[in-house]
């Protein structure tokens, strides 16, 4: 019964679409991406500790299909300084419009139909919504402060000028610039030691709904849990987390088992410090941890399980 009745909305809605004529427009975004639509950011960032802020630029890799004059992004609270296009940096024009609750402002870019790149030059709000700063009495370790990010489900706005919907997916590149002794790390190709000045660098080649971007900074290490897997955290941490997800590549393979192949690359998890208020985020190829799955004995890591199972189900194919 409850598959007819799903079959029925499932017909009913493919019905609405066809009759109207015209693709579905995500209420929660500003973004027309039937007009022009992002296909990769490259970010530079800094980050900030004692201003709370990160500032750069990000640099939009964009295809106009409909030859328009402008692009539509989301942006809550962000300070725009300055939008150039192409690689020769020719300043051009953009404006804020009216201020939605929770949802922001659309950031409106002109732009010519040979358009490809747009350069925003652009600072976060110290209270932006999805930017978690952590003071280091807040860490396990207590030397040190810690920054983490939850863009899901729209918060992403909130750090990036992006078009904010889970329809639309992106590749990205990052360079993160923070303070010597810090270690940056995303949803994304990372390393597994810290610079000695503090910079890093970020490659996502395959595409992923913003919702999905993240970013952590922190006195982190790392420990290899097998050939495609391994654990970030505190150092005072990491050895019992290694302990705790040991498993992961057997998760791994009896996903495989079920799913077919995983197609991400590595499968690695960050633990975050006792401050993190979630139990997980299946951000792709890097899952944040609450430590409190921590208990000693394994009893915990369904957790792991289930944010894995996003790998395919929400991260691969996306509710959109």
């Amino acid at each position: 019964m409850l598959y007819l009745q799903l079959l029925g909305l499932l017909v009913f809605l493919l019905a609405g679409c066809e009759d109207s004529g015209s693709s579905f427009v995500d209420p929660h975004s500003f973004a027309k991406p039937d007009e022009a639509v992002v296909r990769h950011i490259d970010l530079d960032l800094k980050v900030d500790f004692g201003a709370k802020q990160l500032s750069g630029t990000a640099a939009l890799e964009i295809e106009n299909r409909a030859g328009v004059s402008e692009i539509y992004l989301d942006s809550r609270g962000l300070q725009i300084e300055k939008v150039t296009l192409g690689t020769n940096g020719e300043e051009t024009t953009f404006r804020l419009g009216d201020e939605v609750d929770f949802l922001g402002q659309p950031l409106i870019i002109a732009i010519e139909p040979s358009t490809k790149i747009v350069k925003i030059e652009y600072s976060t709000s110290p209270d932006a919504a999805a930017l978690q700063w952590l003071e280091p009495e807040q860490t396990a370790g207590g030397k040190a402060p810690f920054l983490f990010t939850q863009s899901q489900a729209i918060l992403a706005r909130t750090w990036i000028p992006c078009q904010d919907s889970p329809g639309i997916r992106i590749t990205y590149s990052a360079t993160i610039r923070t303070e010597p002794g810090l270690m940056a790390v995303m949803s994304a190709e990372n390393g597994t030691e810290k610079t000695s000045d503090g910079v890093y660098h970020f490659e996502m080649p395959q595409p992923i709904p913003s919702y999905l971007l993240a970013l952590a900074v922190g006195h982190l290490a790392f420990r290899p849990l097998g050939a495609r897997s391994g654990v970030y955290a505190e150092p005072s941490v990491v050895d019992k987390a290694a302990y705790e997800f040991e498993d992961t590549e057997k998760m791994i393979a009896a996903a495989e088992k079920l799913y077919g192949p995983y197609r991400w690359g590595r499968y690695d998890i960050i633990v975050l410090p006792p401050s993190f208020p979630f139990g997980g985020m299946e951000n792709p190829r890097l899952t944040f941890a609450t430590p409190t799955v921590l208990a000693g004995d394994k009893s915990l890591v369904a957790l792991i399980a289930h944010e894995l199972a996003h790998s395919w189900s929400g991260n691969h194919v996306t509710n959109a």
